[in-house]
């Protein structure tokens, strides 16, 4: 093995950054020369790229975003773009490409390796956390700290008008972002949709929830904590339900992307630097479509396909803690 590839796709994470640093420095220990690709996949079929060597990383593991740049290519799945991109990681002579990303980037790697010679090594990076294989993803637990940071100012207002106000948080189709925040900032209320049947039910339990909290409490605020993509609409949607159920004006927040921002946490970063490090590793033995991960503080490599084809589960005990126990 003498030269390998990296790039960055779908949505960004604090963190990339700094496993793309991981990955550089670890190749240079073992002797291999890196390339970058730009804008994710599109970079790859446009061969749109640059050199990294240990100066191009100096000093960018706390800095956020990705300076690969990302993107989406909704076309990649196709034979016609995994020919192309095969051919342009021949053309350069590139032994492994490492794909720093979420379920469509893992998706995309796992396309790519119908065509491609070399090796594909899947590393996760996302806010969302809905890899399976992996305790954690990179961008997480960032992700996590600002939305606790814009909820903790949120309730500050909610307390001064003892107003109802209902937060979403990103998570595409997942609640780890929502649960974690929730409870971190002693929300009153979780929705998320591993625990989310039929919504109008859920308004009638928040309800039941609020008007319980009023009796012990009296009036005073109320936070609820929302995933994304519950119902078309989202939180402004849910937000006019309540009101028009309870004749109690409901104020929506969207975090949106400022979730993805940021200077990624020690705990990101930490990840980052293990997971770049072991994936060159992982290349150099030989392993290919596969993902890396940790899980039990042991780090691990499953078939790239695990990260889709398995559900991950929420922690079911803090749901419990959040919605029994933490809940007046």
């Amino acid at each position: 093995m003498k030269k390998v590839a990296i790039l960055t796709s779908g949505g960004d994470a604090p963190g990339m950054n700094a496993c793309i640093r991981a990955i550089v420095l670890t190749a240079e220990h073992y002797g291999l020369e890196v390339i970058g690709y730009k804008h994710g996949y599109n970079g790859l079929i446009e061969q749109e790229y640059k050199l990294l060597a240990p100066v191009n990383v100096n000093n960018i593991g706390q800095r956020g975003g990705t300076i690969l740049k990302s993107g989406r290519c909704v076309d990649f799945h196709t034979e016609e773009y995994g020919r192309a991109a095969a051919k342009n990681l021949l053309d350069l002579d590139i032994d492994a490409l490492f794909v720093i990303g979420g379920n469509g980037s893992f998706r995309g790697a796992h396309h790519l390796s119908k065509y491609y010679n070399g090796q594909v090594i899947g590393l996760p990076g996302t806010i969302d956390n809905d890899i399976s294989g992996t305790d954690a993803t990179i961008g997480y637990y960032t992700a996590i700290e600002t939305a606790l940071d814009s909820i903790d100012k949120v309730r500050d207002t909610a307390d001064a008008f003892e107003r109802i106000f209902l937060i979403e948080v990103m998570g595409r189709h997942a609640g780890f972002i929502a649960l974690s925040a929730a409870v971190a900032s002693a929300a009153d209320r979780v929705i998320v949709p591993e625990d989310c049947g039929d919504i109008e039910v859920e308004v009638d339990n928040l309800i039941e929830h609020l008007q319980a909290v009023y009796r012990v409490r009296g009036l005073s605020s109320y936070i609820v904590v929302t995933s994304e993509n519950l119902l078309p609409g989202g939180v402004i949607t849910l937000a006019n339900m309540i009101s028009e159920k309870t004749e109690i004006e409901c104020r929506p927040v969207i975090l949106g992307h400022v979730q993805r921002g940021g200077s990624p946490v020690s705990q990101d970063r930490i990840l980052a630097a293990k997971l770049g490090a072991y994936a060159v590793e992982q290349a150099i033995e030989g392993h290919n479509a596969v993902m890396v991960g940790e899980h039990n503080n042991q780090l691990v490599t499953l078939p790239i396909e695990v990260s889709w084809q398995q559900q991950k589960p929420l922690d079911k005990y803090l749901l419990k803690v959040q919605r029994q126990l933490l809940n007046l």
